[in-house]
């Protein structure tokens, strides 16, 4: 691994499997501590979608320049595989919360597959109360832990598949693919509502997140052994784009914030690439007035 005097000399991703109980922040913390002391300097990092300290699985981190590239990834579709318990419900709406309810209705496979349809599309969500959602400058979770009431506004989110795979008996097992900012805990909270009962997350596995799988993810303790094994260049978040390759006349003006013509070029996003490598210069956005860089992974040139 090169070494250099830039805090943000490694650029690209790690795919990291979060085990339970691991928070986000801790998970970011391991993989910046090892790569700034390989590179002898502190590393750029930011991971790409909260998990719970509770759940497991799939936790793309961001290195250098390709933290930029979080708006463009946090809300690209994401799959997991949540446990509902049914007849129970606790303040954080998942197994780690206090009960504040127990002794509500089991309902049958039946009567849960039968509301899922409500659960699927675009609609309003309301949050947990105990979520890093802000409210006011403050993290609502922190309102939450202090006892005080806060009211959440819903949000839309968008939930493309809602499908029962297992279970019985109260706990159910289901597979689950949407859009980013969706709350699974709320989905157990809004399922059991919607069938007169109350249920909690008890467990909650994350399998993909964009372009990123659990088949690739590497553990915390694998990622330690072999860094430079396991950091993915930044293309590969930009693979599912078309690709416009810039001349050297059109990489410089880009690069410093100028647009370049490319009227042969439909208006959207594009990976913007250039010289013989196809080396990336960034998240490249065609409108009116020519190509501008959205995202740039480059520096400018004079």
């Amino acid at each position: 691994m090169a070494r250099s005097s830039s805090p943000d000399s490694v650029t690209g991703f790690v795919n990291l499997s979060k085990p339970a109980g691991m928070t986000s922040s801790d998970a970011v913390c391991i993989v910046r501590g090892v790569l700034s002391r390989a590179i002898g300097g502190r590393q750029k990092t930011g991971h790409l979608g909260t998990l719970d300290p509770l759940a497991t699985g799939v936790l793309p981190i961001a290195l250098g320049k390709a933290t930029a590239l979080f708006d463009f990834l946090a809300f690209k579709t994401k799959r997991y595989v949540a446990e509902f318990t049914f007849g129970t419900a606790t303040d954080t709406l998942d197994r780690g919360g206090k009960t504040v309810r127990d002794g509500g209705r089991i309902p049958s496979a039946e009567e849960i597959a039968a509301v899922l349809a409500r659960f699927t599309g675009e609609f309003m969500q309301t949050p947990p109360a105990y979520s890093a959602k802000s409210v006011n400058g403050r993290r609502a979770y922190s309102y939450a832990r202090s006892g005080e009431a806060v009211e959440l506004a819903p949000k839309l989110v968008r939930v493309d598949s809602f499908e029962l795979i297992g279970g019985g008996e109260g706990v159910y097992e289901f597979a689950i693919e949407c859009g980013g900012g969706t709350y699974i805990r709320s989905l157990a909270r809004d399922v059991a509502e919607a069938l007169g009962t109350c249920a909690y997350m008890s467990a909650l596995t994350r399998t993909k997140s964009g372009p990123f799988t659990a088949e690739s993810a590497v553990t915390p303790d694998e990622f330690r052994l072999a860094p430079e094994k396991h950091i993915i260049p930044a293309e590969f978040a930009l693979g599912g784009l078309k690709k416009i390759t810039l001349d050297e006349n059109s990489l410089k003006r880009v690069l410093n914030g100028i647009p370049a013509a490319a009227a042969d070029v439909a208006e959207g996003e594009y990976a913007a690439v250039y010289d013989a490598h196809g080396t990336l210069a960034g998240l490249g956005l065609r409108a009116a007035r020519g190509l501008v860089i959205k995202v740039r992974l480059q520096d400018g040139k004079q």
